[in-house]
């Protein structure tokens, strides 16, 4: 079995991760996706157009037990990327304010990245669409708290700057060598 490192793409809304990952994926590296568009669509499918803010306890514990699955995959590749991490649900619940509770904070203590590359906002690229209800301005103070969030589980974070989709993958790829 072969010891993955997990590198999680992250950042707020609309800063151009899942551009990222799907380069990554074009270069034949092992990607895992974001979940909690699926999860807003089934919401709304059920006549509820913003599961996370109508039950944000609810809706968090279970991307939250997904994201954890999705981390606990067993991978056969030397590097796997997530698009979005685990933690990042603590960081949505401290954005509106909500109790996160020992029981969450517990959860994501056992999960640690090997590097965590986040996303800054980027207002150039930003675009709100039927899953991203979140203003630019409101993806600013997301950002904010993922940053925080991730300082407080002590894991290396690193922000990518702006640029092409190119350069950004090729930063992190550089980045991942330097770290070998």
């Amino acid at each position: 079995m072969i010891n993955t490192k997990k590198i999680l793409i992250t950042g707020g809304p609309g800063a151009g991760k899942t551009s990222i990952i799907d380069e990554l994926e074009k270069r034949n590296f092992n990607c895992e996706h974001e979940i909690v568009r699926s999860l807003t669509i089934e919401g709304k499918k059920k006549g509820n157009d913003q599961p996370f803010l109508s039950d944000p306890l609810k809706f968090t514990k279970k991307l939250l037990d997904l994201r954890i699955s999705q981390f606990n995959k067993i991978q056969e590749n030397e590097i796997t990327f997530y698009d979005r991490g685990v933690h990042d649900t603590l960081a949505y619940l401290k954005y509106i304010k909500v109790n996160i509770g020992d029981d969450l904070i517990n959860k994501c203590i056992k999960i640690k990245y090997n590097m965590v590359f986040v996303l800054p906002p980027w207002e150039k690229i930003y675009q709100q669409d039927d899953c991203r209800y979140e203003s630019f301005e409101e993806s600013i103070k997301i950002f904010n708290q993922i940053i925080e969030i991730y300082e407080y589980f002590e894991m290396n974070t690193i922000v990518l700057e702006q640029g092409t989709v190119e350069d950004r993958v090729n930063k992190i790829l550089s980045q991942i060598n330097k770290n070998d």
